[in-house]
Order: C-alpha cells, then sequence, then structure tokens
C-alpha cells in the first residue's frame, strides 16, 4: 500500500550511528507525501553524541516535517485514543526500546507512544539496531516477531568480526517495509 497520505509516527531511539541514514528516509517519506509525525526518546530527544547534537537533529526534523518532535509520555499517550497515526516506525530500535515492547515497560515517550498505536490494532515497523541483537536481546526480538502487527526492517550484521551480536537495519528498505505493513504483510527476506 502506498504511503502518499498515511500519518506514519516516526520514533527514534539513541542507536545515534544509524540518525544521518534515518533522517533521509524520513525526508523520502515526507518527499512521498506521508504525513510524518516525529517522536523522540529521552535520550534521543537530549543527548548531544559524536554523531550530532540533539538540536540539530531535532531542528532538522521538524523543519522537514513541519511537525513538533512529541517528546515526552504525556505528548505520546493520546496517539492511539485520538487514531492519529496509521503506521508508527521505530528506527532506530535500540535493545533497550525491543527489550521495554517484550516485556510491556511503558516509561519513556518511545514505549508510550507504540502501546498507545497499537491499541488500534495498526502496524507497529521495528528497525533493530543494537549491539546485542544476537546475543541477551534475541529472546526479545523473538518474542515480537510473534507478536500480532510487528513488522521487522530486514537487518543484518553490523560487523561480524568486531562486534559479532551486533544487528543493524538496511535504510533502504524501511520504505518498502512500511508499505508492506500497511498491506499487514511482512518484507522477505528479514536477514540479509
Amino acid at each position: 500500500m502506498n504511503v502518499k497520505d498515511k500519518n506514519v509516527g516516526f520514533i527514534l531511539t539513541g542507536s545515534f550511528c544509524t540518525f544521518k541514514k534515518t533522517i533521509e528516509q524520513i525526508k523520502k517519506l515526507v518527499d512521498i507525501k506521508a504525513n510524518v509525525i516525529p517522536i523522540m526518546s529521552f535520550n534521543a530527544y537530549n543527548l548531544d553524541t559524536k554523531f550530532g547534537k540533539a538540536e540539530e537533529h531535532i531542528n532538522k526534523i521538524e523543519e522537514m516535517t513541519g511537525n513538533k518532535i512529541l517528546h515526552s509520555i504525556q505528548d505520546t499517550e493520546p496517539i492511539g485514543p485520538k487514531g492519529l497515526t496509521d503506521i508508527m516506525v521505530i528506527a532506530p530500535a535500540t535493545g533497550n526500546t525491543i527489550a521495554k515492547l517484550a516485556n510491556d515497560i511503558i516509561d519513556t515517550p518511545a514505549t508510550m507512544a507504540a502501546k498507545s498505536h497499537l491499541r488500534n490494532s495498526r502496524p507497529l515497523v521495528i528497525a533493530v539496531s543494537t549491539n546485542n541483537a544476537l546475543g541477551a536481546n534475541a529472546v526479545n526480538i523473538g518474542k515480537l516477531l510473534n507478536r500480532k502487527n510487528y513488522y521487522f526492517v530486514p537487518c543484518r550484521q553490523d560487523n561480524p568480526i568486531t562486534k559479532p551480536k551486533s544487528m543493524v537495519f538496511d535504510p533502504e528498505y524501511l520504505i518498502p517495509t512500511i508499505e508492506k505493513a500497511l498491506d499487514k504483510e511482512q518484507i522477505q527476506p528479514m536477514l540479509l
């Protein structure tokens, strides 16, 4: 299904090394006329890193989407009750956020946005970016793979030599995954 005119909730969590490529995908969504509602976790919204200053990311995303970033639990709780999103994306989805979703821990803007959105049985797209996807967090990814309305962006090992348990999503598959998820289908293959 085409994303044109769809309300796409887009959550960024703290895997800062993927922000540049992720923000490029947000721009592509805007260019194809999706209404992107940006959401950031506490860390994504507040931390400056070697990958950029938080304020620069915030300004760029708000300017390109034309929407203010939702960045508190209070901001994100109304998403579901008001039916604000057709689809929700978490890109990048850190191991911390994945673990919280898998175990129903709702204590951040990211997890509240996802939970609120899911109450309407609409698709949630997960773009894994974590150093422990093939380690301790594999069980949490497995839990989400077996839940209704969760869809995964294809991913690969980040660096199998120096980070053998790390996985990262392929940004080029983000929009195709969203399109398939809108039709309630998981894009294949999931592992690249």
